[in-house]
């Protein structure tokens, strides 16, 4: 018995084992009700800061974008008054298409401030250090990958809104590629002032003023 372990010497071995299998349990419930909690608490949540600003330049952009266009029509045809700002203003206001508006505002709330926010933190994910070698490789991303998506979107987004998703196919033949195109010369300088020259504290305001002449030019693209 002895060999055995006797003398208390099996039981001092026993008895540890049992309350190390016994502890993790009650252990286990609390770190499963923390990572439940932790779970619910950074689940998804709908980035809402994003999308308001996303969908306030997306406005900003599209009403800019109708003023000067309304208000160069007007102008010309009213090119022999004296009195040409007081005869053109009523009639650009009159005439600003608010649906059209309102599909700029949605897009940018419900699609492209999500969206973008989401890409962004995968990015970052991705490439969490601020080497020449990853800014690169962040701006390639983008045009490549985030550049394509957002024109794909924002074309049908608009289609759908004016009911005209059998022209979908037509637009993006027409309008897609020259549309690429001209934003890989808008936002590839721009991205690279992003990542590289500008504090990270001044990025998003940045980005959210390149943002106004982008949605200008893709809200007059639409349009046509």
């Amino acid at each position: 018995m002895e060999a055995l372990g006797g003398n208390g010497a099996f039981w001092g071995w026993k008895l540890p084992e049992i309350r190390n299998t016994k502890r993790p349990f009650p252990s286990k419930s609390k770190s499963s009700d923390s990572s439940a909690e932790s779970t619910g608490s950074r689940g998804y949540r709908f980035p809402l800061k994003q999308a308001v600003t996303a969908s306030s330049l997306a406005l900003t952009g599209d009403t800019i974008a109708q003023l000067s266009s309304h208000w160069r029509k007007r102008k010309d045809s009213i090119s022999g008054s004296s009195d040409t700002s007081k005869d053109v203003m009523p009639s650009v206001i009159s005439d600003h298409d608010w649906l059209r508006a309102l599909r700029m505002t949605s897009y940018g709330f419900l699609l492209y401030g999500p969206g973008s926010y989401a890409w962004y933190k995968y990015l970052d994910h991705c490439l969490p250090h601020q080497t020449p070698q990853n800014i690169m490789l962040k701006v390639l991303l983008n045009q490549i990958v985030l550049g394509p998506c957002v024109i794909g979107v924002v074309f049908a987004w608009n289609n759908l809104w004016l009911g005209k998703l059998s022209e979908l196919p037509d637009k993006y033949q027409k309008d897609a590629l020259p549309t690429l195109f001209y934003g890989f010369r808008f936002w590839i300088p721009v991205s690279l002032l992003n990542f590289w020259v500008v504090p990270l504290q001044a990025r998003v305001a940045f980005m959210s003023v390149g943002s106004i002449f982008w949605n200008f030019y893709l809200s007059s693209t639409m349009s046509q």
